[in-house]
């Protein structure tokens, strides 16, 4: 049996579909939501009511984050398991690599702690102070990102946020 070349037109639609087959792949690899080249994964748990919590999500998004959120009403139990005392708490938890991050901690601070990669617990903002991440409400407060660890719960402070008077 003797084969003949591929004419002109089979040698075109073939390289044409293996072209379309490269994008399509490199539209799958590159689209939202997709896990190749997302960052970090963020589990997050919220109150099912709480908008400064999706605004916070919404900005970890934006620093490359793969948020995921979990909405829940029992906010204290999560609390409680991820050794996040009354001192250290604000609205929402999450937890990234291994770290708890409580509250509006900006994006670039979970960047630091996960390349140091320190000996601690994670990461909090406590309370919810205005100009934080999630917290853009036209006021600024001064505010501190702290650490903590299992053993003493002590924090320590790990970034500060000092804004100047208007």
């Amino acid at each position: 049996m003797k084969i003949l070349p591929a004419n002109r037109k089979t040698r075109k639609a073939t390289a044409l579909s293996a072209v379309a087959g490269g994008l399509l792949a490199l539209y799958f690899t590159l689209a939202p939501g997709t896990d190749s080249l997302a960052g970090p994964v963020v589990e997050m748990y919220q109150d099912p009511n709480c908008g400064c919590c999706t605004d916070w999500a919404d900005h970890l998004r934006q620093e490359g984050f793969d948020v995921r959120q979990h909405k829940t009403r029992d906010m204290r139990a999560v609390k409680i398991e991820h050794g996040v005392t009354p001192e250290l708490s604000s609205c929402h938890t999450a937890l990234v690599e291994g770290y708890v991050i409580e509250g509006h901690v900006p994006g670039a601070d979970i960047k630091r702690l996960l390349e140091e990669k320190p000996d601690v617990v994670g990461l909090t903002v406590p309370g919810m102070p205005h100009g934080s991440p999630g917290m853009e409400t036209g006021r600024y407060d001064d505010y501190a990102v702290l650490t903590w660890r299992h053993e003493d719960r002590t924090p320590a402070i790990f970034n500060e946020y000092t804004h100047p008077e208007p």
